[in-house]
């Protein structure tokens, strides 16, 4: 793989496998492939039962990269995620015992199930790619995608994420429900097979790695770069807003819209990559002053309203 139409044309194996399973979400799927070969990671919000651990079980199977998962409760510990020391008496010695996080795609179930402490504990892996356990700095496995699932609608026993944490996650969409034609597609399929009787791997993580890489080297013109530094900035500034977007924000829409050009085929940024991208990129990160929210202001909306009127490029 030397170029981008070879990621392009590796976009589109992985996406085609993926819909085989997620159907009439191609639009998700590629936000999914965007956080890879941007190096970030995906928050998916949305009601039980709308395929979103499918989504991720899907996409490892695709990629060829190993699936973990932490499915989050409020007993969870740091130490049922990242690992633990374990005592060999043949030695005398401490070997360390690797977590569900050491994978190559891991899905956190439920994220604010877990406790405020349980969620810290993936800060680390998410940020650095790596985990500290007793004083030992253990790397993760590359690529690394965190794929999070929550229920925007279910409060009970739930630990809202953090602005930090919410702040680490590259793109932020939901799946939401598939047609009555897809509905009922889907229940023919799930009679007679599971992803793993239908997905089989399309690359592996050697050729995710080049293709990230070469997402990386995509051109970002300067005129396309300021205009992702005002929209921050206007999420910022706007009178609706308490929080806007961070420095990290700024740059995850950068990294994502050069990710969704390679996807396409190009080595350079258009306007329409950041168009596209903003709201999954930006909404939420920003948090709403009360009175916007009384107006029922969505930051979803908020985001699109900057960006109608920002001229890009």
């Amino acid at each position: 793989m030397t170029d981008v139409a070879a990621v392009a044309d590796l976009a589109a194996r992985v996406a085609d496998s993926v819909e085989r399973v997620i159907l009439g979400k191609r639009t998700q799927i590629e936000l999914a492939l965007t956080a890879v070969l941007g190096r970030g990671h995906l928050l998916l919000e949305d009601v039980p039962g709308t395929g979103k651990t499918m989504l991720a079980r899907s996409l490892a199977l695709a990629l060829g990269l190993e699936f973990g998962r932490i499915q989050c409760t409020p007993d969870l510990l740091p130490n049922d995620i990242t690992g633990v020391s374990v005592y060999d008496p043949r030695d005398a010695s401490f070997r360390f015992r690797p977590g569900p996080v050491f994978g190559g795609i891991v899905l956190a179930d439920e994220i604010n199930r877990a406790t405020p402490r349980t969620q810290a504990a993936l800060l680390e892996a998410m940020q650095e790619g790596q985990v500290t356990v007793d004083g030992v700095s253990h790397p993760l496995s590359r690529p690394f995608l965190v794929v999070a699932t929550q229920n925007p609608v279910e409060f009970e026993g739930t630990f809202p994420l953090p602005e930090a944490q919410l702040d680490r996650f590259m793109l932020s969409t939901m799946l939401g429900y598939p047609s009555p034609s897809e509905e009922a597609e889907l229940m023919v399929r799930s009679s007679a097979h599971r992803p793993e009787d239908v997905i089989e791997p399309v690359t592996g993580a050697a050729e995710v790695l080049v293709a990230m890489d070469i997402a990386d080297g995509v051109h970002l013109e300067s005129g396309v770069a300021s205009s992702i530094v005002e929209i921050v900035t206007r999420s910022r500034d706007h009178e609706s807003v308490v929080l806007g977007a961070s420095t990290r924000a700024t740059m995850a829409l950068a990294a994502a819209s050069r990710a969704r050009a390679a996807m396409e085929g190009r080595d350079f940024v258009i306007p329409d990559d950041v168009k596209a991208l903003a709201v999954p990129v930006l909404a939420h990160r920003i948090v709403l002053d009360p009175d916007a929210r009384l107006r029922r202001v969505t930051p979803q909306a908020l985001i699109g309203s900057i960006i109608d009127s920002t001229r890009i490029g």
